[in-house]
């Protein structure tokens, strides 16, 4: 797939003001992430950290369907990741390339998994291979 280089640059779009994700909506968005985790091939401290460093008590909770109040970064952190599922899903036919694809050394990445880039742990990575895949949907 080829896409203009994105990486560290600002993306306004992606700054665009968005409603407010409700509790409900969060809800579906930890059970969308803990499956798409699992088809990640992602280990609980990994997925963590995609959270934006949630303990391992509450995320075992989350997993066991225990689902509390969710403050506005992990909501957005959320949002992002399932714009990315989405993006991938619209980009690759087959499901296991989608899935595939973020554990895949790309050099759009400086030759690194955009995993390892998601796992820096920061909003602005998971912003950043949003908007790589936003782009190279056109």
């Amino acid at each position: 797939m080829e896409v203009e280089r994105i990486r560290g640059r600002w993306h306004p779009e992606a700054a665009a003001v968005e409603p407010e994700i409700t509790q409900e909506e969060a809800e579906a968005g930890v059970r969308l992430a803990l499956r798409l985790f699992e088809r990640w091939g992602l280990t609980d401290r990994e997925a963590r950290v995609l959270l934006g460093g949630v303990s391992a008590r509450t995320y075992a909770r989350w997993k066991a369907g225990e689902i509390g109040r969710l403050e506005t970064d992990r909501k957005m952190r959320l949002s992002l990741l399932a714009g990315i599922h989405k993006a991938l899903r619209s980009l690759f036919t087959e499901p296991e390339r989608a899935y595939g694809w973020i554990s895949r050394p790309n050099a759009d990445f400086e030759g690194r998994r955009p995993l390892d880039v998601l796992l820096q742990g920061r909003i602005t990575d998971l912003l950043d291979v949003r908007a790589y895949l936003d782009a190279a949907r056109g």
